[in-house]
């Protein structure tokens, strides 16, 4: 026959005895013991996701400026992978709200955005290097060359800013996973019982 509840580590309780041979009637049982419980939110602010959400947002506010110059100067089919780096920004202010306040819906809402994120840095990885240089204005020469170099140093540092986002959503998923995935049910606290000799 299977166990229908099992103890985890979510709760555990130490009670220590007293000696048998050295206690009166009553005495045997403490008044006081220990509870300790691991408390999923905290074990997720281990993770720093304030720290973490700030970063997001500043990597979403560099991009998007980034985005807008490239689309500026070498056309506005650029904004394609780098408009909705927004998202980073409403993930990372998310993010920091979850680390300031023990409310669970916004950790989930948090942890639903960081996902997203991650999906949409994949995409922008993979789209930025197949967009090229789409200017109607072609210039001869020296110009041209460093014009070009130039879009291709911007393309670089999305692409390297998109990486690091995807690393921080890594990271962030996987603290808010701790916090927003656990048993609710079927756990049982873990009881030891200490005797004194």
């Amino acid at each position: 026959m299977r166990y229908t509840f099992k103890p985890d580590d979510c709760m555990v309780i130490s009670i220590p005895l007293g000696s048998l041979r050295n206690t009166r009637d009553g005495q045997l049982m403490p008044e006081k013991f220990t509870c300790v419980f691991k408390d999923t939110y905290k074990i997720f602010l281990k993770g720093r996701p304030k720290e973490l959400g700030a970063a997001q947002l500043s990597v979403g506010v560099f991009l998007i400026c980034i985005g807008s110059l490239v689309s500026v100067e070498y056309g506005a089919s650029h904004l394609v992978y780098t408009l909705p780096s927004a998202l980073f920004i409403a993930s990372g202010l998310l993010t920091f709200a979850a680390g300031k306040s023990p409310l669970m819906a916004v950790v989930k809402l948090s942890f639903v955005f960081n996902i997203v994120s991650l999906f949409w840095s994949i995409a922008a990885i993979v789209l930025c290097p197949l967009l090229d240089e789409g200017s109607p204005f072609r210039h001869l020469g020296a110009d041209e060359r460093s014009r070009t170099s130039m879009f291709v140093g911007l393309k670089a540092v999305i692409g390297v800013l998109c990486g690091f986002e995807m690393i921080l959503a890594l990271v962030l998923i996987y603290w808010e996973s701790k916090a927003v995935c656990r048993a609710h049910f079927n756990t049982l606290p873990l009881i030891t019982i200490k005797q004194d000799v």
